[in-house]
């Protein structure tokens, strides 16, 4: 049995987690920092990387005391090496090393996005492999093969505009606040008329996708310049059905083509309710989804990633970068900040 100590910091959540054997949670405590950011309608990262420097230990003790783990309990410290802010991932890194280094422990930096692909082991069932992973959050919108552990290959990804981000950019356009999926998804639940139709990019004969072209739609739509302007609710559930369509199609088409055993969906628009429920009818094979509080970012998914690369720990006084940007071989993700 072995009890990672794991550290999230890549964006405006901070989160600590407590995982055993990469599958059982026994704490996950998440620091957010939305209520933060809302005025400017976004993160501002110097503001988030000042923000994790205050909430970071606490939010590690905070973790430790609801698991009723010892510090002598800890077998590993893991954390987010990249993709990320910059100035974010250098404190969740930094405190996370120094933790390892203080106790003699070993260290394991960790990809971002195979973590949100790993919050689909802390379920009660293991999914199957080869899997399709459709990873939709904020910052990334891609499609991935998933041969094992550590090996994916990227078949797709978004040409412009990530679904969160768009979800983030509607949001404004519709004054509803930051961060936009969960409002978009409330209001358009309450939506009398629906028979608004939005553009979809298909982009035929690619595994891509795109949203820039249905922000721009969904901005001229708000400011009149294509009629009438509909009402609130009509335009976010019309926006929300076009990209839970695409993403939807897409996911099942390659999920069929591919031969997999199983869909994964990850990231924090898999917490969107529509897109659960359409996800999981239109699939050719069986649906693994987070619950909500695991797609959103946070420590426990760090935890599960890293548990599969423990024999590719490296000591805590070891030099390391992190990886704010995703630009290698999709297939090494799990090697992201081992030097």
């Amino acid at each position: 049995m072995t009890t990672l100590l794991a550290i999230e910091s890549s964006c405006d959540e901070t989160s600590a987690a407590v995982v055993v054997d990469g599958t059982r949670l026994l704490s996950n405590v998440v620091a957010s920092q939305a209520e933060l950011h809302s005025e400017s309608g976004g993160v501002v990262p110097e503001v988030a990387a000042r923000q994790h420097v205050r909430a970071l230990l606490p939010v590690v003790r905070r973790a430790l005391d609801e698991a009723e783990c010892s510090w002598d309990r800890i077998d590993a410290v893991a954390a987010t090496a990249g993709p990320g802010l910059p100035g974010a991932l250098v404190v969740g890194l930094n405190a996370a090393r120094g933790i390892a280094y203080a106790r003699g422990l070993p260290f394991i930096p960790t990809d971002h996005i195979e973590g949100h692909v790993c919050a689909n082991w802390l379920g009660p069932e293991e999914p199957p492999l080869p899997a399709l992973a459709l990873v939709v959050s904020g910052g990334h919108t891609e499609l991935l093969l998933m041969e094992d552990h550590g090996r994916f290959e990227r078949l797709g990804g978004t040409r412009d505009d990530a679904a969160g981000e768009a979800f983030d950019k509607v949001a404004r356009l519709l004054d509803l606040g930051y961060p936009g999926g969960p409002p978009i998804s409330r209001l358009a639940a309450t939506a009398t008329e629906r028979t608004l139709k939005l553009p979809r990019a298909w982009l035929r004969g690619s595994d891509d996708f795109s949203f820039s072209g249905l922000k721009t739609a969904v901005a001229r739509l708000v400011a009149g310049e294509d009629g009438p302007v509909p009402p609130p609710a009509e335009v976010a559930w019309a926006f929300e059905e076009s990209v839970v369509d695409v993403l939807s199609r897409k996911a099942a088409r390659v999920a069929e083509r591919e031969g997999v055993g199983a869909l994964l969906v990850a990231g924090g628009v898999a917490a969107n309710r529509r897109l659960r429920e359409i996800v999981q009818e239109r699939s050719p094979v069986p649906v693994f989804i987070p619950e909500p509080i695991l797609c959103t970012d946070n420590a426990a998914m760090i935890g599960a990633a890293a548990w599969r690369h423990l024999d590719e720990a490296v000591p805590a006084e070891s030099s390391l970068d992190i990886h704010p940007t995703v630009k290698r071989d999709p297939r090494q993700l799990a090697r992201a900040g081992r030097r």
